[in-house]
């Protein structure tokens, strides 16, 4: 069942009237198809018009929308036989972190990620995507373990943040962030992130210390969410959208800050419009990015990811 977002009600209208007129049966002297045809025509250019010009905000509402394809959906499509891996050795397993071996197009590697979950019950299960510090912990023990073996690791970041309740920071929750981040800066493997919906502050930033950094078209990146920093800077979330656009959170904005490496395209209307067709595009890209590593040797891999952080923010400074 579709879900459109507030400001896709014209184009949920148009597409309703064309499903209605879909299952009328054919009336005398009244060509239907015909009529279907022009709506679609009119629906398929609304579409490219919204999303063509679409805000920050509406970015950020299309990130989050709940159809978009999640970690799951990527290991079932694009990884053979996948092995996961649990827990921390330490405390538990996190939910909202998943992980575990495969392989993809033929090459061993090791894929980490947030998985919200696709219902309710889901949700909750994997506590909408947002980690404790055992989520970090098994992130490290899985990129050693990667490490160690010589797996390649592709991570996929979708969350709204790292779990802010009071177990999480007692069980350190900022040392874990920082010695995930820490661990992908060590790694003499390839470490490919992709940015698949939410990249919300530390908590994606620990999985996506990548050597290369990739964004779908349609995701947000960013050190808080837009909710978050309208509370802040004028105390009410009701600002979100001038956060939103403050923040510069878009791939489009990302890119020319050197932030990321490239962005993915999504079918027109967004990923969720077409799951296995994001999929695909996020498995070329990830394919394309890996091949830049071939034959390098550890330690050029691992410069190279500490170089491209390092160079971040320099331009202008003389």
């Amino acid at each position: 069942m579709a879900m459109f977002l507030d400001f896709e009600k014209p184009i949920a209208e148009l597409e309703a009237k064309i499903k209605e007129l879909q299952a009328m049966p054919a009336a005398q002297g009244i060509s239907i198809a015909e009529e279907v045809s022009r709506l679609e025509v009119k629906a398929d250019l609304l579409l490219r018009q919204t999303y063509g010009k679409l805000s920050a905000w509406q970015k950020t509402q299309v990130a989050r929308h709940q159809n978009r394809p999640r970690f799951n959906d990527y290991v079932k499509l694009l990884v053979e036989d996948f092995v996961p891996l649990a827990g921390d050795r330490a405390f538990s397993d996190d939910k909202a972190i998943l992980g575990g071996m495969g392989r993809f197009r033929g090459r061993p590697v090791m894929v980490i990620g947030h998985e919200k979950g696709a219902d309710t019950e889901g949700r909750i299960r994997h506590n909408f995507g947002m980690a404790k510090p055992e989520g970090y912990r098994k992130a490290i023990r899985l990129m050693e373990l990667a490490d160690r073996f010589g797996l390649a690791v592709v991570t996929l970041v979708d969350t709204p943040g790292a779990f802010p309740g009071i177990e999480a920071e007692a069980r350190g929750q900022s040392e874990a962030i920082a010695r995930s981040t820490e661990a992908c800066l060590k790694l003499k493997v390839p470490l490919v992130s992709v940015i698949v919906g939410e990249g919300g502050s530390g908590g994606a930033v620990a999985l996506a210390t990548a050597n290369r950094v990739l964004m779908l078209e349609h995701a947000v990146y960013s050190v808080i969410s837009p909710e978050g920093c309208a509370s802040i800077l004028w105390r009410s979330a009701e600002r979100a959208q001038d956060a939103a656009a403050a923040l510069k959170l878009t791939a489009q904005d990302l890119i020319k800050l050197g932030v990321i490496d490239a962005i993915v395209s999504e079918p027109l209307g967004g990923a969720h419009r077409d799951p296995k067709a994001t999929v695909a595009s996020v498995g070329h890209a990830v394919s394309t990015a890996l091949d830049e590593f071939k034959g390098k040797d550890g330690n050029a891999i691992r410069r190279d990811r500490r170089e491209k952080f390092l160079a971040m923010g320099r331009t202008g400074i003389a």
